[in-house]
């Protein structure tokens, strides 16, 4: 049987850290880590993300603010709300729920946040940055992959990883991430992606795997050999026989974890370590903040 990856059990582990760290700068320095997320519209699904955030950042300890702008802000509107926010020193950390509505450019306004205070890592220098192994932030998904390859002892050294995806939020800079002389990393990496004719043909001789298409059953049991790891990134929600939706990833679990060495299950996998490390990121700007 293979190792079962519990992003749960470790989102409530580095949770704890953080709160432990988020009461010595309030005692240290008077400082309390604030975020604030910007949530435009009504989109379901992006407003369970954001409220869900919110309470993240109650329950460690860091102080968050929830701003909701309807569907027709402008983007001017947009843009205003977060350069006072970029202007206030109590604002360590900018969160822009994406996707915004398609009248606005979410490129223009990522641009305009702060990179000290982007704590979602998507800002084009803090994106430069990663690049070439300078300290900025990492995007909270790819950063929560790294966390769970080291705490499980997951050797990334020497090894070949296939990344199945080149979005700018996960596929890419992950792939930079591991690429890099560093731990974890130093590794060999392929980007795969839907433009890819034979994408079994890579990750079968992949030590580890990871998908970050959004795909449901993409990897199959054919898609790896024994012994590899498989990081599922995917989230997809599917519709059962009976009418009811569940909750999968990109990786056929059933057939794949007979296979595999180690495996990260959907739900409870990934997920929880992204918004883990968004709440490591906005620490890590207060800090910042208080050392200036």
């Amino acid at each position: 049987m293979p190792t079962i990856i519990d992003g749960n059990a470790l989102a409530a582990t580095i949770r704890g850290e953080v709160a432990e760290k988020v009461a010595d700068l309030v005692a240290t320095h008077g400082i309390t880590p604030g975020l604030n997320l910007l949530l435009v519209g009504e989109d379901p699904a992006s407003t369970v993300y954001v409220r869900n955030k919110g309470k993240d950042c109650e329950n460690v300890g860091i102080r968050s603010t929830i701003v909701r702008l309807p569907a027709t802000a402008t983007e001017d509107e947009v843009i205003a709300c977060v350069q006072a926010w970029n202007a206030d020193d109590s604002v360590h950390g900018i969160l822009v729920q994406l996707p915004l509505p398609k009248h606005i450019d979410e490129h223009r306004v990522l641009r305009t946040i702060d990179p000290e205070k982007d704590v979602d890592g998507f800002h084009p220098v803090n994106a430069g940055k990663l690049m070439i192994g300078l300290d900025g932030f990492i995007p909270c998904t790819p950063y929560g992959v790294l966390e769970m390859l080291t705490r499980y002892n997951i050797e990334t050294s020497g090894k070949h990883v296939v990344v199945v995806g080149r979005s700018n939020i996960v596929g890419k800079p992950l792939a930079m991430l591991l690429a890099q002389k560093r731990s974890p990393g130093n590794a060999t990496v392929t980007i795969c992606h839907t433009g890819t004719p034979d994408i079994a043909e890579h990750t079968r001789r992949a030590d580890i795997i990871v998908s970050a298409v959004g795909m449901h059953g993409l990897i199959t049991a054919d898609h790896i050999r024994d012994g590899a790891v498989v990081i599922d990134v995917g989230i997809n929600r599917i519709t059962l026989a009976d009418g009811t939706t569940k909750l999968v990833g990109d990786v056929d679990y059933a057939a794949v974890a007979p296979k595999a060495s180690a495996i990260t299950p959907v739900p409870g996998g990934v997920g929880p370590m992204t918004r883990a490390m968004l709440l490591q990121n906005t620490l890590t700007a207060a800090i910042r903040k208080a050392r200036q």
